[in-house]
C-alpha cells in the first residue's frame, strides 16, 4: 500500500479490484474490495465480532456505519432493514466507491455512501455501528466520536468494537468521562481479543454519575 493508509482520502496505490465471498446478515455474498482500503482480503476479525455480538438493527430510520471501509457493516444493516436508510461514512473515497458498487450489485437502494461533511446536519441516528479507525490516533478518534455519538436519537445506542490491546478499556473510560450526563457505556462482549462497547443515549440525563459496567472476560 506504500504510504497509503485505509484512512487516506484518495489512495494513490493501485486499486487491484478483487472479489471476496463473505457471510453478511446470514447470507453468503460475493463483494468487491480493493487495495488501499481497510481489510481488503477478508472480513476483519473485529468487524466479525461486532456483527456477531450486536442486536438486530432498527427496522427504519437513519442508521450510521462510521468508518465503513468497503461496507460489511453497512451492507449487513441494509440487508436486515430494507426500510431504513443506511449512511456509510468514510474519508476514503475508494472505500465509498466500493460501498456503492457492492450495494448496487446486491440490489440495495437504501445505502448512502458519504464523506463525513456530506451527511446533512439535521440527520440523527437510531443506531451507530462501528469498527472505528483506532490507528488514526487518539486525538483524531476522540474527535470523531465527539462529533457523531451526540447525533444518536434519544434512547438509541452506538455499538463499537475495539481491540483490547489497542486501548478498548481506556476508550471505554474516556467515553464514560466525556459523554455525560445523558449517556452510559457498557462492555457487552469480549471475543477474540476484542471488546464490544454499547453507548446509550438516554431519553433524559440520569441523576446518578454515568455507569461504567463490564462483563467478565
Amino acid at each position: 500500500m506504500g504510504s497509503d493508509h485505509y484512512f487516506t482520502a484518495a489512495p494513490a496505490s493501485p486499486e487491484n479490484l478483487r472479489s471476496l465471498r463473505v457471510t453478511l446478515a446470514g447470507r453468503e455474498l460475493d463483494v468487491t474490495t480493493a487495495g488501499g482500503v481497510f481489510s481488503p482480503d477478508r472480513l476483519d476479525a473485529g468487524t466479525a465480532v461486532l456483527l456477531t455480538n450486536m442486536p438486530p438493527v432498527p427496522p427504519g430510520g437513519d442508521l450510521l456505519d462510521l468508518g465503513s471501509g468497503w461496507g460489511p457493516i453497512s451492507l449487513s444493516m441494509a440487508l436486515a432493514a430494507p426500510h431504513a436508510t443506511v449512511w456509510a461514512v468514510d474519508v476514503n473515497e475508494r472505500a465509498l466507491d466500493l460501498v456503492r458498487r457492492n450495494a448496487k450489485a446486491l440490489g440495495l437502494t437504501n445505502v448512502n455512501a458519504s464523506l463525513p461533511g456530506d451527511v446533512p446536519d439535521d440527520v440523527t441516528f437510531r443506531t451507530i455501528r462501528s469498527n472505528p479507525p483506532i490507528r488514526v490516533g487518539k486525538s483524531e478518534l476522540h474527535g470523531l466520536l465527539e462529533k457523531w455519538i451526540p447525533r444518536l436519537d434519544e434512547r438509541s445506542d452506538a455499538w463499537l468494537v475495539v481491540q483490547r490491546n489497542l486501548g478498548a478499556d481506556s476508550l471505554q473510560r474516556w467515553i464514560a468521562a466525556t459523554f455525560q450526563p445523558g449517556f452510559s457505556v457498557h462492555r457487552t462482549a469480549t471475543a477474540k481479543g476484542y471488546r464490544v462497547l454499547k453507548v446509550r443515549k438516554h431519553g433524559s440525563p440520569p441523576t446518578a454519575p454515568i455507569a461504567v459496567a463490564e462483563v467478565e472476560s
